[in-house]
């Protein structure tokens, strides 16, 4: 994409995030009121989205939900990645959605709750209480879904010489590995210094010794190993990914002077080798188009010899040089 469409994208991160906060600000001393159906009423939403998990001992609900909001902003940096295709209006979708979990996320970090002011009424029914960010959400959901409703053949096209699974599949799954290796080594890292910092906090609090102690100290470790494995899972597609974008220039390329090889065969040669967007070794394309250049003068000189050769051969009277 171009730079000024990456503006926008993020761009649209950063003011979802904003506009949530500033309301979210001017909400926090709001006092009960009606506009017709519209009701504003201040609460503090201890649970996730409509008030999910609200019922979980605080330190799991915080940590947990936390956790997992920064974890879906990197699987949007991800996906912002890897999309194919320009898709403008995906991308924005993409940041219209994270924007409202991350918005809700700062709260649940900085306040261990999420500010919820704005509700409605139609007759008996009155709708949960929502926030800015919970309906920035919404029209980030029904973007991307009109938007993969309607450009489905762009983001997974029918014809595609490379839309197998793997191209090389034993790279693929020694760079997969190395990934998950990676990552595991950073979790373990991650899980002495957390575990130790927790568990000595605790013990230094008293709490440590106690029943409450050990059911958090289980659920920290529960969390993080389902954290984990969710992470490992996350790199190997990363890695399936990224690895596709190495091997598949190279398997375009043995596949372009294949296809030579055989057209040359049929007497013809004619091709262009075109990489994906978004593929490493673009330099390929041009180092192909030489070797096409290469090649095609190669075959009209020696088709010219085998002419020149042919008139000689039924004219024993010519001359040769």
């Amino acid at each position: 994409m171009k730079t000024k469409d990456w503006f926008v994208v993020l761009f649209t991160l950063v003011l979802t995030i904003a506009v949530d906060q500033i309301t979210k600000y001017y909400a926090s001393d709001m006092k009960e009121v009606w506009f017709g159906p519209i009701h504003f009423i201040l609460i503090h939403n201890e649970g996730a989205m409509l008030g999910l998990f609200a019922n979980l001992p605080a330190f799991l609900r915080i940590v947990t939900i936390s956790t997992s909001g920064f974890f879906v902003f990197s699987l949007y940096a991800f996906l912002q990645y890897i999309i194919p295709m320009k898709l403008l209006q995906l991308r924005v979708g993409l940041s219209l959605l994270v924007g409202g979990i991350i918005g809700n996320v700062i709260d649940r970090t900085y306040f261990g709750y999420v500010i919820d002011f704005i509700g409605f009424q139609v007759g008996k029914f009155h709708s949960p209480i929502w926030n800015i960010a919970d309906m920035i959400q919404w029209v980030g959901y029904l973007t991307i879904v009109h938007t993969l409703v309607k450009n489905h053949n762009k983001i997974w096209p029918d014809k595609n010489s490379r839309s197998q699974f793997w191209v090389n599949k034993k790279f693929q799954l020694k760079y997969a590995f190395i990934f998950i290796g990676s990552g595991i080594l950073i979790s373990l890292i991650s899980l002495v210094f957390s575990y130790t910092y927790f568990k000595i906090s605790m013990t230094e609090l008293g709490v440590y010794q106690t029943q409450s102690g050990e059911k958090y100290t289980q659920a920290f470790l529960y969390s993080y190993l389902i954290l984990t494995l969710t992470f490992s899972v996350v790199l190997f597609i990363f890695a399936k990914f990224i690895s596709h974008q190495i091997a598949g220039p190279i398997y375009a390329f043995e596949r372009y002077f294949t296809q030579l090889l055989e057209q040359k065969e049929h007497g013809h040669i004619h091709k262009q080798l075109k990489l994906r967007a978004g593929d490493d070794f673009k330099h390929l394309e041009k180092l192909a188009d030489k070797i096409f250049l290469k090649i095609q003068a190669a075959n009209e000189l020696e088709l010219e010899l085998e002419l020149k050769n042919k008139s000689t051969a039924e004219d024993p009277d010519i001359i040769k040089d």
